[in-house]
């Protein structure tokens, strides 16, 4: 691995100012009652996982442009993500997409991993694109097929994914599909509905008895017109059919325009079905942006809740983190660290939130002192305390400059040739 060992990213850490940052910021907050090394205790304890097809490079609806060095496989995404968490020491683990990352010897790639400090996170089923040995096409529809044995196809890839995702040490199963119609008129909602479901509970009742489903909702794309499941509320009127172990996955780039995601948030949660999230961000749609590219407010408000849950010791409560983009101008590995970065981020300025005194506000009706009794926390520079962390751990204080001093990207380049596609293969 190019230049990127303990000594070399030591090194890279001696050149930085970060603990002069953070002692003075420690002074800051202890005049406001906040003990910085409590923050910084939970920083170390968060993490994020990577996908494992958020290493290659994204595209459009048009076409796709290959960068330099890309992944050809599985383990080459494996070397990648082991990179971002050896800089960032904030994504332990790799959530792969099956047939994507599937391999013949699914042993061999848990030790391959393990070998990398990295585990596996929830598998992720594809039944949005037709593979080359499939019997039936999902061109128009998949677990809601009106045709039974492309529905069971679909069924029986999910389970195989299951079973995969058993030998890796995976607990949860992320099912997501392109189903819908583009024409009113094209589809029965309410039959299409019920074919999903009756699917779904074919794949729930094969889960082992400590893994959970996730299932996630997309307003539009591939489908224009309908999806059958369009929304959060579909989405939870599906993991309450399902059972106990299913739950809401949410995509922060799955909504309608100027929807309150961090109202959902705080409603699935009070129902028991919040299951995580993909992060990502978004300005327009569906846009798979970095996360806190665009938003980071809103990044905060989704944390406030989750961070109100959490010191409320909510039974049942344990959201899974993910992070879910597409990266078409940008190296995959940097927006991944930086992404990773401003998650963190956004959970320790939640943790800065004065609850005593945002709670007397809400409870007397002042929306001022409410709104800029987050923004205190919201405002605070957190970065030395993440950077402290990530050095004690063994990570970079300044990831995406210790990876380009590292070489590591024109390494690759060297090593893998260059891949072509038209597609993006992101969902």
């Amino acid at each position: 691995m190019p230049n990127l060992t303990a000594d070399f990213i030591a090194t890279q850490n001696a050149q930085s100012t970060a603990q002069l940052d953070y002692d003075a910021l420690g002074e800051h907050l202890d005049r406001r009652g906040v003990d910085i090394e409590t923050l910084k205790a939970a920083v170390k304890k968060f993490g994020v996982a990577i996908p494992s097809w958020g290493v290659g490079t994204g595209g459009t609806r048009f076409a796709r442009f290959p960068g330099i060095g890309e992944p050809r496989n599985i383990y080459e995404k494996l070397d990648d993500c082991s990179v971002i968490q050896q800089l960032t020491q904030a994504t332990p683990d790799v959530s792969l997409h099956i047939p994507w990352d599937k391999v013949d010897d699914p042993k061999g790639l848990l030790e391959y991993g393990t070998a990398r400090g990295l585990g596996f996170d929830a598998m992720n089923s594809n039944t949005f694109q037709d593979q080359p040995d499939q019997a039936h096409s999902y061109k128009y529809g998949s677990l809601s097929h009106t045709d039974k044995a492309t529905r069971d196809q679909a069924v029986a890839h999910n389970i195989d994914c299951i079973e995969f995702g058993e030998i890796l040490g995976s607990k949860a199963l992320t099912v997501w599909v392109g189903d819908g119609s583009n024409f009113p008129g094209q589809s029965h909602f309410a039959r299409s509905f019920d074919r999903y479901i009756d699917s779904l509970r074919q794949i729930y009742a094969a889960l082992p008895d400590d893994w959970r489903m996730f299932t996630e909702h997309k307003i539009y794309e591939p489908a224009f017109y309908s999806t059958v499941m369009q929304d959060w509320g579909t989405n939870f009127m599906t993991a309450k059919m399902l059972g106990d172990r299913a739950f809401c996955l949410v995509d922060l780039g799955h909504h309608a325009p100027s929807v309150n995601i961090e109202m959902i948030v705080s409603r699935l949660i009070q129902a028991g079905k919040l299951g995580g999230f993909h992060f990502n961000d978004s300005k327009y749609g569906d846009d798979d942006l970095d996360s806190g590219a665009i938003n980071p407010y809103q990044l905060f408000l989704v944390f406030n809740e989750l961070v109100d849950a959490e010191q409320q010791n909510i039974e049942g409560f344990n959201p899974a983190h993910m992070i879910d983009q597409s990266h078409n101008v940008t190296d995959p590995i940097e927006s991944i660290m930086t992404s990773a970065a401003e998650i963190q981020r956004a959970y320790v300025q939640a943790l800065l939130i004065d609850r005593t005194a945002l709670e007397q506000a809400q409870e007397t009706n002042d929306a001022l002192l409410a709104s800029e009794t987050l923004k205190q926390a919201f405002r605070t520079d957190v970065e030395p305390i993440l950077a402290m962390a990530r050095s004690e751990t063994g990570g970079a204080i300044d990831p995406v400059k210790t990876y380009r001093s590292s070489g590591y990207r024109t390494a690759k380049g060297n090593e893998r040739p260059a891949t072509v596609g038209t597609s993006s293969g992101i969902v």
